[in-house]
């Protein structure tokens, strides 16, 4: 388990403030996924700037295809609590788009990696089914934070649609990481789009296919401990020349 460390200590220090001193190499690695956030939300210019900066992220014949809808104060809190209710209830998810993918071979000791990592940073033991439904469960509370973020386009774009979504997200990452803002990227809060779509009003041939929470790291929370591993060089890159 690790303390507290330099880009932590910076966020923590400058949260609300405009940071321009970081590097795209240094914000992929300081990055991480939060899954608990401290009370206090993102002033609106900031978010208006973040948002008009990531339009300049690149998409396939530069269709531009993301619609990203923010949702702050009350209304994050309803969607919360709606969110919450359904999946407590036990209804089936019903994506916009297919998530039924079932990782295979070093994908999935990936998948198994990861969450053993996330509940042991929280103390919880793999048997101890109560406590690990509970923590899933904070996905739909966006995991405390001030504000969400889904992503949306046009059912009909498919792959393409899905493949600039996520340049246009982790461009979204990388400028919040730069300005002290944290982020969980959440393909969970595209499994059951029901209340969003009725919030939002979004038309059939729109589906929602993930989110985002972000506001500011709450780094003294047992789960923001948690680190997993990358894959080296040798394993994912061939150099032909």
């Amino acid at each position: 388990m690790q303390t507290l460390n330099e880009h932590q200590k910076r966020s923590a220090a400058c949260a609300g403030q405009r940071t321009t001193t970081v590097s795209v190499s240094n914000a992929l690695q300081e990055r991480i996924s939060i899954r608990a956030f401290r009370d206090k939300p993102v002033p609106q210019e900031v978010l208006e700037e973040i948002f008009d900066l990531a339009r300049l992220a690149p998409s396939n014949c530069n269709v531009q295809p993301w619609q990203a809808y923010v949702v702050s104060g009350a209304k994050k809190d309803q969607l919360r609590d709606e969110l919450v209710d359904v999946v407590s209830r036990g209804v089936p998810a019903n994506p916009d788009f297919d998530w039924e993918v079932k990782y295979q071979g070093i994908h999935r000791e990936r998948q198994f990696a990861t969450a053993s990592v996330l509940y042991g940073a929280m103390g919880i033991e793999r048997a101890d089914k109560q406590r690990r439904h509970l923590a899933m469960l904070r996905n739909w509370r966006f995991f405390d934070a001030p504000h969400a973020v889904f992503f949306a386009m046009k059912k009909y774009l498919m792959l393409e649609g899905a493949v600039d979504l996520g340049i246009y997200a982790q461009t979204l990452a990388l400028l919040m990481t730069e300005r002290g803002i944290a982020s969980c990227l959440q393909g969970a809060l595209g499994l059951f789009p029901g209340p969003v779509r009725k919030m939002f009003g979004l038309p059939d041939d729109v589906g929602i296919l993930f989110g985002m929470s972000f506001g500011y790291a709450d780094y003294e929370s047992p789960a923001n401990n948690a680190r997993t591993d990358r894959a080296n060089l040798e394993a994912t890159v061939r150099f032909l020349s």
